[in-house]
């Protein structure tokens, strides 16, 4: 028997126990997954109302109606992953702290931030990822440019290089309760930061929009999470322009930087943590 447990084996125990658990209260799951699609309509409807009254969001940005589903789009795929895999364990991973459980995911012979940050999986953030693919594929018969099988590919990589920046940012977050106790506050900050992340980033301009894009961008770079996918849907990649280049390479600095600083920070956390034995 191997010594080590293989991490895809449990990733998809964790996806059968909890689509179990979900279809055991079947109307729950339906109101839940109802809401969060209708959330979505109602979203979309306000950027067809604001586009009525303006061609693009930010003059010269290029960021018409079709084009700005896109980027909509794609916050709607990384935000369901995110829904869908961690909010829920980040939000439990307090709640362990406080009530001692945490000793027990310790003691299991697999990695702690792997037990806690995928041990219940949200199925009903699949409405809004699928909502997400339809207004991509609607979106894309409406945009002058067609992405080739390369970009569909580097925008799943991005899409997923996204989603990591966000995991990080939270996982970083919800380990802060090792030392606080409680940190709800904390967990809708990363919601208040994440809410920079919604629009394109040339729309940050001016004496005050330039600072919060450099920070947004540089120093907790949820900017670059979905602007770098959006845009490969959006326009052609010019590997020749060191301004086409200058973003998506530094997407992949900032998504490996920010998952080994959170890691670090969870690490540093569980060497403070005082089990309820103790």
């Amino acid at each position: 028997m191997s010594p080590r447990p293989s991490y895809f084996r449990v990733l998809l125990t964790f996806l059968r126990n909890s689509l179990v658990r979900d279809m055991m209260f079947r109307m729950n799951f339906i109101i839940d997954t109802v809401s969060t699609t209708s959330w979505v309509f109602m979203n979309l409807g306000f950027y067809i109302l604001i586009f009525r009254y303006t061609p693009e969001i930010g003059a010269g940005t290029g960021w018409g109606k079709y084009q700005f589903f896109l980027f909509l789009a794609t916050t709607l795929l990384i935000n369901s992953l995110i829904r869908g895999l961690f909010i829920g364990n980040a939000v439990e991973f307090s709640e362990m702290i406080r009530t001692g459980t945490l000793d027990f995911a310790l003691l299991k012979p697999i990695d702690t931030q792997f037990l806690v940050s995928l041990g219940r999986i949200e199925w009903s953030a699949i409405g809004p990822f699928v909502c997400g693919l339809a207004l991509i594929g609607y979106s894309l018969f409406r945009v002058d440019y067609t992405p080739g099988p390369l970009v569909v590919v580097l925008y799943v990589f991005y899409l997923l290089c996204g989603a990591a920046i966000y995991y990080s940012l939270m996982i970083a977050m919800a380990s802060t309760s090792v030392w606080l106790g409680r940190n709800k506050t904390l967990l809708d900050f990363w919601f208040y930061i994440t809410n920079f992340s919604r629009y394109p980033m040339e729309i940050y301009t001016g004496d005050y929009g330039v600072p919060i894009r450099q920070v947004f961008t540089f120093i907790i770079p949820v900017l670059v999470a979905v602007n770098v996918p959006a845009r490969l849907l959006v326009r052609p990649l010019d590997i020749h322009s060191p301004g086409d280049l200058f973003l998506p390479l530094f997407a992949i600095f900032a998504t490996a930087g920010s998952l080994l600083a959170s890691r670090w920070v969870f690490k540093t956390a569980l060497l403070s943590y005082r089990s309820a034995s103790s």
